[in-house]
């Protein structure tokens, strides 16, 4: 009951998504198997993640693996090395109270691929993978350049309707990967988490024929609010549409994908575990589990260009402010962009992976805030991240 509790808490905060299997075999995960019957279930559990206790996030912002089916994306045998570089002048004290008043769980600083500063805290170490939510989007948009380099995809003005044709008819008809990508479809949504009749908390609410895309069945039915390419706004339904994009196009798991284009060509360190919805499908949108090291990797591949999985000039357009969500921030291909250059992935109860190219520093943070989103979070870790910043110049 418990395992379905929280399966149900996936479908009802609106990060579940479902596509056809396709014809490369996924690696499962060996701990929970996705059980016939589930998807019914899903829809009637009615708790929520976003409700978990500080404990509960605590325990399973770690272990999502032994509470969800998923897949495995497979590291390979040579290692990327993050050498370690000269400690980072920061006050003990200072890092201390930033991680207790964030409870953050993993922090680790690179600058100029050398490891400046690694803490670990509430049970968490090296040796584990800790969720991503929607950091998982800027790997998600990832595939899709490596996806245009192999061939799969021609290039991001392609129409989204060449790829997932049951969109045809709908508010996307017109709507170019490049706005999926940014957000900018004009399709309406709302990613409220705190409205329970928010598209994020009802989209897998009612029951689907067999045989529809669970995902595309809801999202062709949302009206169009604007023309495509005028108006941003923050969908996590659409980022699992990229990965309904990524897997008919490649023919091929997300994980899968994956770990033959990121994970082992860039040498991460431990395999990674992406959770899968009813059907087998991976979720596009969020629920990557990464070694914290990884994702610093991660902000590091960006930083080395992507050489050999992306075509060139990929993350250069992915990074920059392609729209602009508010004063001084943007947004690329689900990356965010701050003042001074900065840009970043982020998702709901504090992770990230921030990266300073000019200083060429990357900051990676696993966590459990004390609640999925806030100004005053935001605010906290934004002003520490100068705070590394101004010391790895000293």
């Amino acid at each position: 009951m418990r395992r379905l509790a929280i399966l149900g808490a996936i479908a009802l905060a609106g990060i579940a998504t479902h596509v056809e299997h396709s014809s490369a075999q996924a690696v499962e995960s060996p701990d929970v198997r996705l059980s016939t019957g589930d998807s019914d279930k899903l829809r009637s559990a009615g708790a929520t993640i976003l409700f978990w206790s500080q404990a509960q996030r605590d325990q399973n912002f770690p272990a999502m693996e032994k509470l969800f089916p998923g897949h495995i994306a497979r590291a390979g045998g040579k290692v990327h090395r993050l050498p370690q570089g000269k400690p980072l002048p920061l006050d003990a004290a200072t890092i201390d109270a930033y991680m207790a008043a964030q409870n953050v769980a993993g922090l680790i600083v690179l600058q100029d691929g050398k490891i400046r500063l690694e803490r670990y805290a509430r049970g968490y170490s090296a040796t584990g993978r800790y969720t991503s939510f929607s950091v998982a989007k800027s790997f998600s948009s990832t595939l899709v350049g490596a996806a245009i380099r192999d061939g799969y995809i021609k290039s991001v003005s392609e129409p989204v309707t060449k790829y997932i044709p049951e969109l045809a008819g709908s508010g996307y008809d017109g709507v170019t990967i490049k706005q999926l990508l940014t957000m900018t479809s004009g399709v309406k949504w709302n990613e409220s988490y705190f409205d329970p009749k928010s598209d994020v908390a009802t989209m897998y609410s009612k029951p689907v024929p067999a045989g529809v895309d669970p995902t595309v069945a809801y999202m062709r039915t949302l009206p169009r609010e604007t023309p495509p390419g005028e108006k941003w706004v923050y969908k996590t339904g659409e980022t699992n549409l990229i990965g309904v994009l990524v897997t008919k196009a490649t023919g091929k798991p997300l994980a899968t994908y994956l770990s033959e284009k990121v994970w082992k060509p860039y040498g991460m360190e431990r395999d990674a575990f992406w959770m899968i919805d009813q059907s087998g499908q991976e979720i596009g949108g969020c629920c990557l589990s990464v070694s914290l090291r990884d994702y610093a990797r991660m902000g590091q591949l960006v930083l080395d260009g992507g050489k050999g999985i992306v075509p060139d000039g990929w993350f250069a357009d992915a990074t920059r402010a392609q729209v602009e969500t508010s004063p001084a921030y943007g947004y690329g291909y689900q990356w965010w962009t701050y003042p001074n250059g900065y840009f970043g992935a982020q998702g709901i109860f504090g992770q990230s992976i921030f990266i300073d190219p000019a200083k060429k520093i990357v900051i990676a943070v696993s966590g459990a805030w004390p609640k999925a989103t806030g100004d005053d979070l935001k605010t906290e870790r934004a002003v520490f991240q100068l705070q590394v910043i101004e010391a790895a110049g000293k």
